[in-house]
């Protein structure tokens, strides 16, 4: 209610200001369609539904909009936090539902203040990058619960085919090379991500960046031109990644996690590209007297990202329920949970992980890369039944260990001498050299 009631006070102020005041739209523009932008100041926003302005009809919309993204995935993250039965997996299921509520949140100020808007844009594009590596450790822990057994699961898959445009350049033949590299290809959106966002605070403060100019002697097209490229390596990597694994993983759903994510960033990044492409100087897209240039730039591809939240928050409680991670008669803060809520989101909140996960690509491609064949998977013989042999034991111990963490649901006791069983089924098999 306070920030509907903030909403129609904003919209009162704009709908009631006198002819001597500068209009909302003006703005110390340094960019390439200053022109635009000083045109459209000489206009005063006519009203389009009513007694309303398009801004203030955007921001209105907009806070329902909040609200209900809002409430449907705090809602669902609280579920989580009260059932935290398995913290490896249920932390970035945390992380990832946590874009919903700061996305919408930080589009709807960008909205509110439109001389902040760049600013929050790019602290809010900056937590894409989080979503996109706890999603990638999300589907590694529904292969195995640590990295040691994602390698071994790894070690025994034959690496597909990779993706158009690469799909003429041959895979590594050991899979654990494979996954390495699309490990480091992910995780470099970590590192990269952020640092370029504090490149371009920085230089926007220095009025050297501006979202509309492409001249080479401004941050924003060098910045872009860098950011592109990361993101589309850690995408590509994250699309290869769910080809490799989803038919083991189909029990998890992850169809449905991937689009959901996948529709989430290209949405937000593309549909503000395209509009601040379409209203730039001689562009199509012009500003009226109902739909000032700022209205362009910054209020209809906030008002959209807010808007597809509340959709993404919807699908989100189908794509991450919690109901898979409820201990059967137990409440919550019982001994069956691994921490109270309040610890939980504590624990999701923790970026130490991402940074391990970095500093072990990197040092990976700097080291790892050049010692890759003296892994046991480069030693075994191109025989095509061995290999197939130990794919199929691979699998065969990812079911084990998934059953196992499925009875120790139930039955906590047993917990202990399933996982011998597993560890002596492994030890006998062609993976005897590494488990332990």
């Amino acid at each position: 209610m306070y920030t509907v009631g903030l909403c129609l006070r904003s919209a009162q102020h704009w709908s009631h200001r006198p002819p001597t005041m500068a209009p909302r739209d003006h703005m110390n523009a340094t960019c390439d369609n200053e022109e635009a932008l000083s045109g459209a100041a000489a206009l005063f926003e006519d009203h389009l539904i009513g007694s309303l302005a398009f801004h203030q009809l955007a921001l209105i919309l907009s806070a329902t909009f909040v609200c209900l993204a809002c409430a449907f995935s705090y809602w669902l993250i609280l579920d989580h936090a009260r059932h935290y039965l398995k913290p490896n997996e249920q932390k970035h299921v945390i992380r990832i539902l946590a874009m919903i509520p700061i996305y919408s949140i930080v589009s709807f100020l960008g909205l509110l203040l439109n001389d902040q808007a760049t600013h929050l844009e790019l602290l809010r594009n900056c937590y894409e990058a989080c979503v996109v590596a706890s999603f990638f450790t999300l589907l590694c822990h529904y292969i195995a619960p640590n990295l040691h057994e994602q390698k071994e699961y790894f070690r025994g898959i034959e690496p597909k085919p990779w993706l158009f445009p690469l799909n003429k350049v041959k895979p590594p033949r050991s899979g654990l090379t494979w996954f390495n590299i699309i490990y480091v290809g992910i995780f470099q959106f970590t590192v990269t991500r952020p640092f370029l966002t504090l490149i371009a605070v920085i230089t926007k403060t220095q009025k050297r960046y501006c979202p509309s100019s492409d001249s080479y002697q401004d941050a924003h097209l060098w910045i872009a031109i860098f950011q592109g490229c990361f993101v589309l390596i850690a995408m590509y990597c994250l699309a290869q990644f769910y080809k490799q694994i989803k038919v083991d993983l189909t029990c998890h759903s992850p169809f449905l996690k991937f689009l959901c994510i996948k529709l989430a960033l290209f949405l937000c990044f593309w549909q503000t590209w395209l509009l601040g492409l379409l209203s730039r100087k001689n562009a199509p897209l012009r500003p009226t007297r109902s739909l000032v240039a700022l209205d362009i730039i910054i209020g209809i591809p906030c008002m959209l990202v807010c808007f597809e939240m509340t959709i993404f928050a919807c699908i989100s409680h189908f794509a991450f329920p919690w109901k898979p991670y409820e201990a059967d008669g137990q409440l919550r803060g019982a001994a069956s949970y691994a921490c109270t809520p309040c610890k939980a989101m504590t624990d999701a909140l923790n970026p130490w992980d991402y940074a391990k996960a970095a500093a072990r690509g990197i040092r990976w491609l700097f080291r790892g890369v050049h010692q890759r064949k003296s892994d046991p998977s480069y030693q075994r013989g191109s025989n095509t039944e061995q290999r197939a042999s130990e794919r199929i034991d691979t699998r065969s111990y990812i079911v084990a260990a998934s059953r196992g963490r499925a009875t120790a649901r139930s039955d906590p006791s047993a917990t202990g001498s399933l996982t011998k069983r597993i560890e002596r089924s492994m030890s006998s098999g062609p993976y005897r050299h590494t488990v332990g």
